[in-house]
């Protein structure tokens, strides 16, 4: 019997090796590399059938010129929930690898299941479930209120099994609850480890884009939140969505990304109720249920999600420190971002908050990722550290560069429309991104420098 070889994947990169050494030298990583078993030259043969048509096309794909491409073929169609079509582009695509991760009691398995739940009364729709029983998934089903009559379940791991299943019913939506339980059987390794993880996403992509389904992947997350599996599965993959969202929280955010068919970074909203994940049409409400009384610290800022606006309430609170080394503490924002703010209020707008504890929160668990915020949040940390509160109908947004001076952002006119839209009757803006015409009611100012922010207050 002739011995079987391996090499070392690196769970980061996907760089492979010869032997196993501490770090990958492609991504730089320790003690990421895992042993993966390769089969022989005579399996390979054997699989070869199988290896063919990874982008949709069989052997026989011909050479077209980019004009002759037939759009039409690929028609999307809604998968009952707005904030999902939304994070996906407008729909779902036939034929696209979907993965959807989230830490444990997100809500994925909920989401899909309401989403399938709804599809199989238009399409067929098959459910696999490897994690759970079928009976534990009908109970969901029955407590949620579902529509569970036409949705096809199956309990299994096999990856060919499923395959065979799917090629019998044919069904243009399928679910794999999850990916890191799911084996190939040509692999020797447990379910799990990277090269099952591997082989059957690869697997199960394939039959996809062959077979025209649209597939939803659920993936598990690691502590520090990252997808756990190798890095090479989000390159399969076309789109990949993250469901976060506090367990003793009430709203879930799925934010997209990667994805091959719409825009990246866009974000939906849904509230967990008893009845499940429902939809939050318009999110920038429910982060805006401040206070009937003015307080320092507190002031609302509009970031940009994908291709909305999306108004956040960021809060600050400067208080006197006891320490050596006073803290910076930031939830929602980057930490480094705020130290570096924090030296540039020092050195441009005068204000010294080495003796002091700064801590910042943007309300409703959101995690803001663009630089938009920057001004907004130095203004608060001014608001809470003078003690004197802003008015409630002030919007500010832009960004602050290392020598004071205020740069503008994308997408400024939608922003000051969509404030407008919500009450708010002043803004502070980039100067470059100050309308010619402001919204009736509103008044808006342009500012260049943080000095002259902060003399806008």
């Amino acid at each position: 019997m002739a011995k079987a070889k391996s090499a070392y994947v690196c769970n980061d990169c996907g760089a492979d090796y010869t032997k196993w050494q501490g770090q990958c030298g492609a991504c730089h990583a320790w003690n990421t590399l895992t042993e993966v078993r390769l089969s022989s030259a005579k399996q390979s043969s054997q699989r070869g059938a199988r290896f063919e048509g990874y982008a949709g096309a069989g052997s026989m794909a011909r050479v077209q010129d980019l004009s002759e491409v037939n759009l039409a073929d690929m028609p999307r169609f809604a998968s009952g929930s707005g904030e999902l079509d939304r994070v996906l582009g407008g729909g779902l695509v036939p034929g696209s690898a979907i993965l959807i991760g989230g830490h444990p009691g997100a809500g994925k398995s909920t989401l899909l299941l309401q989403t399938m739940c709804h599809l199989a009364q238009q399409m067929p729709a098959l459910y696999v479930t490897g994690e759970e029983s079928l009976q534990q998934v009908a109970l969901r089903a029955q407590r949620l209120g579902l529509i569970t009559t036409n949705l096809k379940m199956l309990s299994e791991t096999s990856v060919e099994q499923i395959c065979t299943v799917a090629e019998q019913l044919k069904p243009k939506v399928l679910v794999v609850d999850s990916i890191q339980v799911m084996h190939v059987d040509d692999v020797q390794s447990a379910p799990g480890s990277v090269s099952q993880v591997r082989e059957a996403a690869a697997y199960l992509t394939r039959f996809a884009k062959q077979t025209g389904t649209v597939l939803f992947l659920v993936g598990h997350v690691t502590k520090d939140g990252s997808l756990a599996g190798p890095k090479v599965l989000e390159h399969m993959i076309d789109c990949s969505l993250q469901l976060e969202g506090d367990s003793d929280g009430r709203f879930r955010t799925l934010r997209s990304h990667k994805n091959r068919f719409g825009a990246v970074n866009e974000l939906g909203v849904f509230a967990m109720l008893e009845q499940g994940l429902k939809e939050v049409r318009n999110p920038s409400s429910i982060f805006l249920n401040r206070g009937e009384k003015p307080s320092p610290g507190s002031l609302v800022m509009v970031v940009w999600e994908g291709t909305r606006p999306l108004l956040v309430e960021v809060q600050a609170l400067v208080d006197q420190s006891h320490m050596n080394n006073p803290r910076r503490v930031a939830v929602g924002l980057d930490h480094n971002r705020l130290a570096m703010l924090l030296a540039v209020l020092h050195r441009h707008g005068g204000l010294q908050t080495g003796d002091q504890d700064v801590f910042v929160n943007v309300v409703g668990g959101v995690k803001v990722l663009e630089t938009s915020a920057d001004l907004a949040l130095l203004l608060s940390v001014v608001s809470s550290f003078r003690d004197r509160a802003l008015p409630q109908d002030l919007i500010v947004f832009g960004e602050v560069g290392l020598s004071g001076e205020i740069r503008p952002v994308p997408n400024g006119q939608e922003r000051i429309k969509e404030a407008a839209k919500h009450g708010f009757r002043r803004a502070i803006v980039p100067r470059a991104n100050a309308p010619k015409q402001a919204p009736e009611g509103m008044v808006v100012v342009g500012v260049s420098q943080l000095s002259e922010a902060l003399d806008a207050l």
